[in-house]
């Protein structure tokens, strides 16, 4: 239990980064859309003004997909278990460790390496729903859970 609730505040560390992230990126662009001044050369004013809106388009979007990730976290209870595979799931495989939360890549705790996946990733299908024992095939590699906490 230990193990899913240090991986569950890693998963938080991260989320809570790229927010820090996304918010600096906006505000650096807010501040020089503010600064942008009509010079001379209208052409290349434009562009700098069109690129800089792109940006914002994309740090909106990156925005929302941190929401998503936080509203997934508040709704993950650590301290519950299951024997089918799960949100909020540590699946232990003969091939590698999954944590069944977010998309947020390699994770480290105790000293073991663990996969912070999504349940819409393709190797998060994969698992959702599988008990010990199961089998799955990713990537042509077959691979045994061996446990589910």
């Amino acid at each position: 239990m230990e193990t899913k609730e240090e991986l569950y505040k890693l998963c938080k560390e991260y989320v809570n980064k790229r927010l820090q992230t996304v918010e600096d990126i906006i505000s650096s662009n807010q501040k020089a859309l503010q600064s942008e001044t009509k010079s001379s050369a209208g052409d290349k004013h434009e562009t700098g003004r069109a690129m800089l809106q792109l940006e914002m388009e994309k740090a909106g979007q990156q925005l929302a997909g941190i929401t998503q990730m936080k509203e997934v976290l508040a709704r993950i209870d650590v301290k519950k278990t299951s024997k089918v595979a799960r949100l909020g799931s540590l699946i232990s495989t003969d091939k590698a460790n999954y944590f069944l939360i977010i998309s947020a890549g390699k994770l480290t705790a105790f000293g073991k390496d663990y996969f912070a996946i999504s349940v819409v990733s393709p190797i998060g299908k994969l698992l959702l729903g599988k008990q010990k024992n199961d089998v799955i095939i990713f990537n042509n590699n077959k691979s045994i859970i061996k446990k589910i906490i």
